[in-house]
């Protein structure tokens, strides 16, 4: 007589599950979006029952505003490195414009978007995004900032131009999200806007515009 033995699965420490469970919903997000991060998706993608993936998110609110925060900070934390491998302000800032605009992010972009809609009834998240905006003001902030300090820009409102440079980037990506071709080039339209909000030299902020030191750096080098 045989008999078939049957593998138990292998347990997981809570930390090492709650990772698990973390990461499923981080795919979701980027993959359906926010709003298809249900107790019933995530379990499906880690191969569990839903009651275990509540026992370790009970709130998916809770969820959902921490997988946006994962995400949209992990972007932050790129860029703001990126940046700080230029020597000067005006080369970061070019560099800024440069790569928020260049289409590979609208993945990112899209959880943005989406986040600002979920966030009118989702109190957590709205905390998280407002949170996030603010560290992404306070990047751009820097660098003008600097470029005041070293008498490359003109200008007396750095926390000002900072919000208005966001609010322009962000309008531009949400466009961009649904192919409007409105404006054929709008990183180019942007970076002579940005030239006269920081007083700098017209073309300085284009691509190319501005010699660098050597090529734009990757997060690998």
């Amino acid at each position: 007589m045989s008999s078939t033995i049957q593998k138990r699965a292998a347990r997981k420490t809570p930390a090492e599950r709650a990772a698990e469970i973390a990461e499923a919903a981080r795919e979701i997000a980027l993959e359906q979006g926010l709003s298809a991060i249900t107790l019933r998706n995530v379990a499906a993608r880690v191969g569990v029952a839903s009651g275990l993936v509540a026992h370790y998110q009970p709130n998916v609110e809770a969820l959902v505003a921490g997988i946006f925060a994962t995400i949209v900070a992990a972007e932050t934390e790129e860029v703001a490195g990126l940046l700080e491998r230029l020597p000067t302000p005006l080369e970061q800032l070019g560099m800024l414009l440069e790569t928020l605009m260049d289409g590979s992010r609208l993945d990112v972009t899209a959880i943005w978007v989406e986040a600002w809609t979920l966030g009118r009834r989702n109190e957590a998240l709205a905390a998280c995004v407002r949170e996030q905006m603010d560290a992404w003001q306070a990047v751009v902030q820097r660098v003008v900032e600097a470029g005041i300090d070293a008498g490359e820009f003109e200008t007396s409102d750095a926390p000002s131009v900072a919000w208005q440079i966001l609010g322009m980037v962000d309008g531009l990506n949400a466009q961009a999200l649904v192919r409007w071709d409105g404006v054929s080039d709008r990183g180019t339209h942007l970076a002579r806007a940005v030239e006269g909000m920081v007083g700098a030299a017209r073309g300085s902020l284009l691509p190319g515009g501005v010699p660098r030191t050597g090529p734009i750096p990757s997060p690998d080098s």
